[in-house]
């Protein structure tokens, strides 16, 4: 070994030293896949004057646009397949000038007409559909439901149903640019959780609220920090001179529950125990315990739900509540949903239509003047 190179092991500066510490550089780069996806809803009107059409006669939807590709669902009411008669449901990739491949999934569905919820009766997995040929289509086969079976049960009513059409094309996955980590990890923030057991512990508590034959206990402070409301009535100039126990009206002691949390956490609990019921009656109480604290996080958080879970029977009862307390962006969705979805005649033979009628007539006037605006247009 040359002299030099014999010395310099022994240097603390070494190159050979600082070779074996210097940690390798890590780069990385993401892969993530690309989707376009749409939904489309076929309703069918007089069922029962399409049957008899004949084992290859079928109705089909308006075209519709998902991942820049045109498709349509087929409805062929006199399916019969292996001496069984069949209702079938196809997607339908349309045929265009030089032809098309997607890579694409689908899921079909018929729509409850009791309760707006639909359910799934065929998922294709992705794969390649080509406008030439039979893999257009989806399913493969025509066995999509039981004739006897279908017109049992809930997915036809008045003579009508309704197919939803779940399309995703799969586009060109995006590759990130290459990259050399140099921050630290930050951690979530926490304070939520701190809080949050600072109302389960009850340390240092100085206030009780009676609500519904229940009792809870809290801090004012945290309570004014949150609500304007409850900052006037604990701190303001016409605040009580005891204000320790507290005794709420017309408020559920669950719904207060809630309340307390989000004020507490700034978070809800699992959201599918909230909307479990179809109605969302939870959700409905909570955005009035969250318009009268003038808590407008919770209060656009509930009117989010709510609009995300319309269906025929809970739009009018939602629509009054939206009037009710100046949810305007609510109403217009309510609004939308009711001119915009043919289902007109099925929301007014609801309970909630009827209440409508009664304690907000405005909103009926509002959809009257939207729907005569949509069809001038």
């Amino acid at each position: 070994m040359p002299p030099l190179r014999r010395f310099c092991q022994f240097l603390p500066w070494s190159s050979t030293s600082m070779d074996r510490h210097v940690p390798t550089p890590t780069t990385a780069s993401t892969c993530t896949p690309e989707t376009a996806q749409g939904r489309h809803l076929f309703e069918v009107t007089g069922y029962s004057k399409h049957r008899g059409m004949g084992h290859e006669k079928f109705i089909r939807s308006g075209t519709f646009f998902v991942g820049g590709h045109q498709w349509s669902i087929r409805f062929y009411p006199d399916e019969s397949i292996k001496d069984k008669d069949y209702i079938s449901v196809y997607l339908e990739l349309m045929k265009e000038k030089e032809g098309s491949k997607v890579r694409a999934s689908c899921d079909l569905k018929l729509v409850d007409l009791t309760t707006g919820l639909s359910a799934s009766v065929h998922r294709t997995g992705p794969r390649m559909f080509n406008s030439r040929d039979v893999s257009r289509f989806a399913p493969q086969d025509g066995l999509f439901k039981k004739r006897s079976e279908f017109e049992a049960s809930v997915y036809l009513r008045d003579d009508r149903l309704v197919i939803e059409c779940i399309v995703t094309v799969m586009t060109e996955p995006k590759v990130s640019a290459t990259k050399l980590p140099t921050k630290i990890e930050m951690p979530p923030s926490d304070i939520g959780n701190h809080l949050g057991k600072l109302l389960e512990e009850e340390e240092c508590a100085d206030v009780t609220f009676s609500v519904g034959g229940e009792t809870f206990t809290a801090h004012k402070l945290v309570l004014a920090m949150r609500s304007p409301v409850f900052k006037a009535e604990f701190y303001g100039p016409m605040r009580e001179r005891s204000t320790q126990l507290v005794t709420i009206e017309d408020m559920q002691p669950a719904v207060f529950r809630v309340l307390l949390q989000f004020i507490y956490t700034d978070s809800l609990p699992d959201m599918k125990d909230l909307v479990e019921d179809v109605n969302c009656e939870m959700i409905r109480h909570l955005l009035v315990a969250a318009d009268r604290y003038a808590l407008d996080r919770l209060k656009l958080i509930c009117q989010s739900i709510l609009a995300e879970n319309l269906n025929v029977i809970t739009v009018a009862t939602t629509l009054a509540l939206a009037y009710q307390h100046n949810c305007n962006m609510l109403q217009d969705v309510c609004l939308e949903y009711i001119t915009s979805s043919d289902v007109m005649d099925a929301v007014a033979a609801t309970e909630g239509y009827k209440n409508l009628k009664t304690t907000c007539p405005s909103a009926l006037a509002d959809a009257f003047e939207k729907t005569m605006k949509l069809r001038r247009t």
